[in-house]
């Protein structure tokens, strides 16, 4: 067949039919190496982003769960980002058996224990906060405190401030059962540290024998508790000061 001889029709279509089924080869294969949508868009990575705190919420919730306490006085953009994003850390609380506590009058932010059905099938309480045992002295301190706290808030006070010397004639009555015959100073204030670092108390500035009692206290030991307690431990008191009067009783 000459050069000038027209390609007969069918060979011309067999023709287009060869690159067209190249072309669709080609757009084959590029289609089986790009990406799937699925893994563009990846529906878990998306829901993660979406479940991640904001910045400003994940520094409130590591306070919280290193302090147990933020304070609106001390703490304010914290508590306030805390408040903002409530929804979300408590979420991630509840994940770890924990809830959220909030006073919004008080300034206030508490972790607290969420209540489980008991322990687990190793026979470990599920807990991530270990309860806190008092001494007899931290105990009576913590109460006089309190008492205090009710006294001046009842009164109207929205800061209540308690001096070293108020603290001490408080206790005073209840040293037979510490086996002091007086105060220690030095004792006291190292109480009053632990304290501090609890946020049951905060400094004063510029006055060092001050303290602030702070909102956190209330949560710590309820108004009708407290009554129990102090009687209790003003009859014990007593007792051990006079002990041959309840050898009467």
């Amino acid at each position: 067949m000459s050069a000038d001889t027209p390609t007969p029709a069918p060979e011309a279509f067999d023709l287009w039919r060869r690159a067209a089924s190249e072309t669709d080869r080609d757009e084959k294969q590029e289609e089986e190496t790009a990406p799937a949508p699925a893994e563009v868009e990846d529906a878990p990575a998306a829901d993660h982003r979406h479940s991640t705190l904001p910045h400003e919420a994940r520094r409130a919730l590591v306070y919280l769960l290193k302090k147990g306490v933020i304070l609106y006085a001390e703490k304010r953009l914290l508590f306030e980002a805390l408040c903002r994003y409530r929804a979300g850390i408590e979420q991630q609380l509840e994940n770890m058996y924990l809830r959220l506590l909030v006073d919004d009058k008080a300034g206030i932010a508490l972790l607290r224990q969420q209540e489980t059905s008991g322990d687990d099938e190793d026979g470990e309480m599920v807990a991530l906060i270990t309860p806190r045992t008092l001494t007899l002295y931290d105990t009576l301190l913590l109460l006089v405190l309190r008492k205090h706290y009710q006294e001046r808030e009842t009164s109207g006070e929205r800061r209540v401030v308690i001096d070293l010397e108020q603290i001490e004639a408080r206790l005073t009555p209840f040293l037979p059962l510490t086996n002091n015959s007086r105060l220690e100073r030095k004792m006291l204030t190292g109480a009053l540290g632990k304290l501090k670092d609890r946020k049951i108390v905060a400094g004063v500035r510029g006055e060092d024998e001050r303290y602030e009692i702070t909102p956190a206290i209330r949560y710590l030991v309820s108004a009708d508790f407290l009554r129990q307690l102090l009687d209790e431990y003003r009859k014990l008191a007593a007792s051990a000061q006079n002990p041959g009067d309840a050898d009467d009783e």
